[in-house]
């Protein structure tokens, strides 16, 4: 007969679970366990544990901030594309270019030099925009100092010409050119100047301090003024003239009685220009030409001119009679009693051509100098007369 004793599940269970932690295995575990705990503490996976853990708190040690080794940060430097240039050309009164001239500029915590070029020119580059005033130095030449300016971002600024005047100080100047030169250069001077580019002014100055002029040049000037074909044109219009007003009977009329009258008031003509601005001038070193005033009220500048006829320039610059003038207007007329007509020849014919050359004179003075120079070409530039 087989006896059966139920044996409950759970029962069996609790005793394989007992069997298992035996006293002696659980002594085991025991001493085991501070090594397990100081393995779990000090292994790299709770460094990279904690740094993935979005919910651990920061270590205060690692989480403060470090010291930086980089070098210290500089100011920023204006970027090239907010950069500019200020560029321009520094040229004298006379619109010569003036190489060599210091500039300098300065402005937004800046200041740079910089020295004009062979064609004046000159340029800073880089420049942040901001004002700036530019400062100009020639050699011999006033200071120029400009209004303070404002540079755009990325602008390439050319400011206006900058004219340099020559300094009022005491100037040391080496002329290289000797007095013949300089004689010579006024003749060419005077050979360009022409009304509406056709009529002669020769014998208008308007450079208040231009060289004299030597006595060759003086005979050469004046000879070149009486071959020139307006010059030889004015005479026939001032033959045709008498002709038509019967002036001088004696010459007759018709081509032989014109071609007298034009031979007569050519004779004039060459006898007083030679005589009074070349002969004469030479004899008593006065210059033959007119100086153009330019300043001054009207009244000053009427009377200055119609004075010229009397009262003239030496050739150092001082004032004197108008010697070459009054005597060679009256000795042209003195000459005249050679070839006018017997009927018309006297000390009468002496007065009249002289005091006609005085009057005619004065009168040329003042278109000279209200009217010509507007009008004459090749004036040199900066010659605008009395400084």
């Amino acid at each position: 007969m087989r006896l059966c004793v139920p044996v409950h599940e759970a029962s069996v269970r609790r005793r394989a679970y007992e069997v298992r932690l035996s006293p002696k295995i659980v002594f085991r575990f025991c001493n085991l366990l501070p090594f397990f705990v100081f393995i779990l503490f000090t292994h790299p996976w709770s460094a990279d544990a904690e740094s993935t853990n979005p919910a651990a708190p920061p270590n205060p040690i690692t989480a403060a901030p470090q010291p930086s080794q980089s070098a210290p940060a500089l100011p920023d430097a204006p970027q090239s594309s907010e950069a500019g240039n200020i560029s321009g050309t520094v040229l004298d009164t006379n619109d010569a270019v003036v190489q060599g001239a210091t500039i300098s500029i300065s402005g937004m915590a800046i200041k740079q030099t910089a020295t004009s070029g062979a064609n004046g020119q000159f340029e800073f580059q880089g420049l942040p925009p901001g004002s700036y005033t530019l400062k100009v130095d020639g050699r011999g030449m006033n200071t120029f100092t400009s209004q303070p300016f404002d540079l755009n971002p990325g602008q390439f600024l050319i400011v206006p010409t900058i004219r340099l005047g020559v300094s009022g100080g005491v100037t040391s100047v080496t002329v290289t050119a000797d007095k013949e030169q300089l004689a010579e250069q006024q003749v060419r001077i005077a050979e360009q100047q022409r009304v509406g580019g056709v009529i002669p002014n020769f014998y208008s100055s308007y450079d208040w301090d231009a060289p004299p002029m030597m006595a060759k040049q003086k005979f050469k000037l004046s000879f070149r003024s009486l071959i020139d074909p307006v010059s030889i044109v004015t005479v026939a219009g001032i033959a045709g003239a008498e002709q038509y007003k019967g002036l001088f009977p004696g010459y007759g009329s018709g081509i032989e009685g014109y071609g007298k009258r034009f031979g007569a008031a050519y004779a004039n003509r060459f006898a007083g220009d030679m005589l009074s601005r070349a002969a004469f001038p030479a004899i008593f070193h006065q210059d033959p030409r007119y100086f153009y005033k330019g300043k001054g009220t009207i009244r000053s500048r009427a009377f200055y001119a119609i004075s010229r006829a009397v009262v003239t320039r030496t050739d150092d610059g001082a004032l004197r009679p108008n010697y070459s003038e009054i005597l060679g207007d009256f000795s042209a007329g003195a000459i005249s009693n050679l070839y006018y007509p017997q009927s018309d020849r006297g000390f009468s014919l002496v007065l009249l051509n002289g005091a006609t050359g005085v009057g005619a004179n004065a009168v040329s003075n003042l278109i000279r100098e209200f009217l010509l120079k507007g009008l004459t070409s090749h004036v040199p530039k900066g010659a605008n007369g009395q400084p």
